[in-house]
C-alpha cells in the first residue's frame, strides 16, 4: 500500500484522522453530545438534511446543536445549486466547520428526490452545485460518495468523477469504498454486498497526493482505522461508532497526540449525559431522545442485557425523567462499569 502522503502534499482544509460518518436516525444531535464523552477531536457528521427542507422548513429544528459537538460537519442532500447555496450560507451562519455533500445514499426516497449516491452519473450537475455551494461560503466544501454505481466499474470514471469534484471546489472526498446498485439492493444490503475496493482508493491517493482522500467503508475496528491511514488521509467509521461507542475511547490518543487515558466507564458517561438531558427536557423533548444512544454503551458484561431493557422500558415512558438516568447510573456504579 502507498504511504502516507509527506507533510508538502496536505490539503489546504484541516487534517481530519478520523470521523465518524453521517447516519440517519443515528447521528442527531444527541448521539453527537455522546460522542463528545468519547472523543474531543473526532469529526462528526450530522444526519442528511435536505437542502429543499432548510429553504422551506424549521431551519432552527434541522440545524441547532450544542457547541460541545464542534468540530461539525453539515450534510446536505440536493440536486438544485440555488438551494444548496442557500444551504451553505446557512451552515456558516449557524457556525458549522464544514459542509458536505451526499453523493452516495441509494436509497429509493433519496432517488426520487434526485440526490445522493444517483447523481454520480451527472458529474458536469454535481459540479455545478459543488461551485455553487463553494462560491457562496467560506467554508471547506467536501464530498461523500461511492466507487461508482450501477455498472460503472472503471477506476479511470472514478479518477474523472473526482477530478471534476475537484476542479468544481471539492476540498475532501470521502469514499465509501464500494460502489452503488441503484436497483435490486435497498440501503442495507448496498452496505455489506458490493465488494470493497480498497485499492482503488489506495491508488486515487496515489494519483492526486494533493487531495484529501477518507476511506469509509469496512472499517469497525481501531486496527481497520490505523491501516486506512496507511493509505490515505483519514477514516471514517460508520455503524461500528454507532453500535460499540466506547470501542472508540483511544481515538484521541491514537490519532490525536493527546495523552493516555483510562477508558471512560459507562457509569460516568451516563453520568456527564444527565445536565444535557435535563436542558434538552426543559426545552419539552422526551427522555427517550437521549436515552436510546446510551443503550451500546455497556455490552459483553453480566446483567448488560437486562440493563438495557430497563433503561428502555423506563425512558420510553412518556413523563419518563431525570431518575431513570440517575438509576442506571447507580446500577452501573454498584457493578464497576
Amino acid at each position: 500500500m502507498p504511504a502516507i502522503p509527506s507533510p508538502d502534499h496536505a490539503p489546504a482544509l484541516g487534517r481530519h484522522p478520523f470521523s465518524v460518518a453521517p447516519m440517519l436516525d443515528c447521528t442527531d444531535r444527541h448521539f453527537r453530545v455522546l460522542m463528545r464523552q468519547i472523543s474531543c477531536e473526532a469529526l462528526l457528521y450530522t444526519e442528511m438534511v435536505v437542502a429543499q427542507a432548510l429553504h422551506y422548513g424549521h431551519r432552527r429544528r434541522l440545524l441547532d446543536y450544542d457547541p460541545i459537538e464542534h468540530p461539525l460537519a453539515l450534510q446536505v442532500g440536493g440536486d438544485d445549486p440555488l438551494l444548496l447555496a442557500e444551504a451553505a450560507r446557512m451552515g456558516e451562519v449557524w457556525g458549522y466547520d464544514e459542509l458536505n455533500l451526499n453523493l452516495g445514499c441509494p436509497s429509493e426516497r433519496v432517488q426520487a428526490g434526485r440526490f445522493g449516491a444517483c447523481l454520480m452519473a451527472e458529474p458536469d450537475h454535481v459540479a455545478r452545485c459543488i461551485e455553487a455551494m463553494a462560491t457562496s461560503t467560506s467554508l471547506p466544501v467536501t464530498v461523500k460518495h461511492r466507487l461508482g454505481i450501477d455498472y460503472q466499474e472503471s477506476y479511470d470514471h472514478l479518477l474523472t468523477f473526482v477530478d471534476i469534484m475537484a476542479e468544481a471546489g471539492a476540498q475532501r472526498f470521502i469514499i465509501h469504498a464500494r460502489k452503488a446498485w441503484l436497483h435490486g439492493l435497498n440501503p442495507k444490503e448496498n452496505r455489506t454486498i458490493p465488494p470493497l475496493r480498497y485499492d482503488w482508493v489506495a491508488r486515487l491517493k496515489q494519483d492526486r497526493p494533493g487531495l484529501s482522500i477518507v476511506l469509509n467503508g469496512g472499517l469497525t475496528t481501531m486496527a481497520d482505522c490505523r491501516q486506512a491511514l496507511t493509505m490515505c488521509d483519514g477514516a471514517m467509521v460508520g455503524r461500528a461508532a454507532y453500535d460499540h461507542p466506547l470501542r472508540w475511547a483511544d481515538v484521541d490518543g491514537a490519532f490525536y497526540g493527546h495523552s493516555p487515558r483510562h477508558p471512560p466507564r459507562p457509569s460516568a458517561i451516563v453520568e456527564a449525559m444527565v445536565p444535557y438531558a435535563e436542558a434538552h427536557m426543559a426545552r419539552g423533548g422526551r427522555l427517550w431522545n437521549v436515552a436510546r444512544h446510551l443503550l451500546q454503551l455497556v455490552q459483553g458484561v453480566p446483567g448488560a442485557r437486562a440493563w438495557r431493557r430497563r433503561l428502555s422500558e423506563g425512558a420510553m415512558v412518556r413523563d419518563a425523567d431525570l431518575k431513570v438516568l440517575r438509576q442506571a447510573t447507580g446500577e452501573l456504579e454498584r457493578h464497576g462499569y
